[in-house]
């Protein structure tokens, strides 16, 4: 349930695996492309896909109903925040009532969004009983976080580690015995409120340290001092060191928004988790620093914001992938723009921003006349000692790009 960037490489592992799999999405033509054998997300190239839909391992549909024949159903639905910033479950918890209606008694369902505990048995499985069937006796229940990083190739849904929380032994039996068939290391916990926050923690733990390292990068900017020298220095400890890297801010679907859904449900134990917030607040900040430090180099070359050409390297949120969801870049363009600034982008996988009026423009052409090239996702198709050579002006986000002259500024 959900082709996206969960749903549909899960499906894929699984119909690779011998699976035969039904994807269900709400989007027509979502479902019509998948049927084409055409891929809409790249780490499922659609020569990927093709295959599988050919020996009718993979199909996609609309239909609800479709569900009544299947063995298994997982849930892999977008879990947002609302505008106040507190956990947004209605598509889950829509699905799980469309599904009431049609659930049968033996099968498996599980839950891979990323929530907060408590969240399979206290709301998912009231809402799927309305059938008339008990979950851990009728049919089994599970919570089995997803773990996707879009754009690596040396972990992927097979060969990252499956946690697994059942709602009793036997519904963690079941749903080892499924994800077993195309995982190959499984790992099951104790219930499924232990699975859920195994997910926050992960993504907690991330961006705790990114806010840290931020926050360092700041500090090292007044003070004159090379934040990235530090960092490599100190990675030369073979203990009790995690090098993480300063940015321009927190991009995709889970570190900008899991770390809240902890914090919300914390409030009901009435606890504040005032680190997780710290974290937080640490790091929204960083697109205003960047816009700033954008303002300073072009104020080293005697230009101001408003009227200079700015050419943005990289919409998306992380490299050689093409999502922008809560992309830092985006901020940073609307940042730029209300200063003034005349905006281009180019960004090889993202070819446009209908939102921003923008489509991704010609490097070369663009490091022509821009004033300054400000970079913010390192892509590895770029050339970055072109960009280095050729933009008069670079303001470098990511430590990607060489020095040349004393014109390379960087976080």
């Amino acid at each position: 349930m959900g082709l996206g960037y969960v749903g549909l490489p899960l499906a894929v592992t699984f119909a690779e695996a011998g699976v035969h799999v039904v994807g269900l999405d709400a989007i027509q033509a979502k479902v019509d492309r998948i049927n084409a054998g055409d891929s809409y997300i790249e780490d499922v190239p659609s020569e990927r896909l093709a295959p599988l839909v050919g020996d009718g391992r993979v199909r996609a549909t609309t239909s609800w109903d479709e569900m009544r024949a299947v063995d298994a159903i997982l849930i892999c639905l977008p879990t947002p925040l609302t505008e106040h910033r507190e956990p947004d479950l209605s598509a889950v918890l829509g699905a799980s009532e469309s599904l009431a209606s049609r659930l049968r008694t033996g099968q498996l369902v599980v839950l891979e969004s990323t929530t907060y505990p408590g969240t399979t048995r206290e709301e998912v499985a009231p809402v799927l009983e309305r059938s008339g069937l008990r979950a851990g006796r009728d049919f089994h229940l599970a919570f089995s976080p997803e773990r996707v990083d879009p754009g690596r190739t040396d972990w992927t849904t097979a060969t990252t580690p499956k946690v697994i929380g059942g709602l009793t032994p036997e519904c963690t039996r079941r749903a080892m015995d499924l994800y077993g068939m195309a995982c190959e290391t499984l790992v099951p916990v104790s219930g499924p409120e232990v699975a859920e926050l195994t997910k926050l923690l992960e993504n907690i733990f991330r961006s705790v340290n990114i806010a840290l390292v931020n926050e360092l990068a700041m500090l090292c900017d007044r003070m004159g001092i090379d934040v990235w020298d530090v960092i490599d220095a100190a990675a030369t400890k073979p203990f009790g060191f995690m090098a993480f890297r300063p940015g321009p801010g927190l991009g995709g679907h889970c570190i900008p928004i899991d770390p809240f859904y902890l914090t919300w449900k914390a409030r009901e134990f009435d606890l504040h988790t005032e680190f997780i917030e710290l974290a937080g607040k640490v790091n929204s900040q960083m697109p205003e620093f960047c816009v700033a430090k954008v303002a300073r180099a072009l104020n080293s070359r005697r230009l101001a914001m408003n009227g200079s050409r700015v050419l943005v390297i990289g919409v998306s949120y992380k490299a050689d992938v093409n999502d922008t969801r809560e992309s830092p870049a985006l901020r940073i363009i609307n940042l730029m723009r209300d200063d003034g600034a005349l905006i281009e982008y180019h960004d090889p996988h993202v070819p446009d921003l209908p939102k921003h009026g923008l489509q991704s423009r010609d490097l070369d052409a663009a490091l022509d006349r821009c004033d300054v090239a400000v970079v913010v996702t390192a892509h590895s198709e770029v050339d970055w000692d072109d960009v280095a050579t050729r933009a008069p002006l670079v303001v470098d986000l990511r430590n990607v790009v060489p020095q040349r002259d004393g014109k390379v500024w960087r976080l």
